[in-house]
C-alpha cells in the first residue's frame, strides 16, 4: 500500500509541475508568438520573444535563490544548537 501512496506524491508532483507559473508563462510566451507570427502582429511577436527567454532567467534565478535559503537556514540552525524558538516581538515604543 505504501506504493500506492507514492505514486500519487508522484503524480501529483508531475501535475503540479506541469500547471507551474513557469509552465503556465512559457505556454503564454509560446501561444503570443504564434499568435504573432500567423497573424503579422508585431506587438504579440515582441511579447512572445521577451516572455519565452524571460521565463528561463525566472527559473535559474529561482533555483539558485532556493539553494542559498536552504543553505542560509540550515547554517542558522546549526548555529542556534537546532532549537526552533519563534522571533521575538521588538519592545513598543510608549
Amino acid at each position: 500500500m505504501q506504493q500506492d501512496s507514492g505514486k500519487g506524491r508522484q503524480e501529483v508532483s508531475l501535475v503540479g509541475r506541469i500547471l507551474s507559473l513557469e509552465t503556465m508563462l512559457l505556454l503564454m510566451g509560446v501561444a503570443s508568438l504564434v499568435y504573432g507570427i500567423v497573424n503579422g502582429v508585431e506587438t504579440s511577436i515582441l511579447w512572445g520573444v521577451v516572455i519565452i527567454p524571460g521565463v528561463f532567467i525566472l527559473m535559474k534565478v529561482r533555483k539558485k535563490d532556493w539553494q542559498k535559503h536552504w543553505q542560509d537556514l540550515e547554517a542558522e540552525q546549526k548555529a542556534h544548537g537546532g532549537q526552533k524558538n519563534p522571533p521575538s516581538d521588538p519592545p513598543r515604543e510608549k
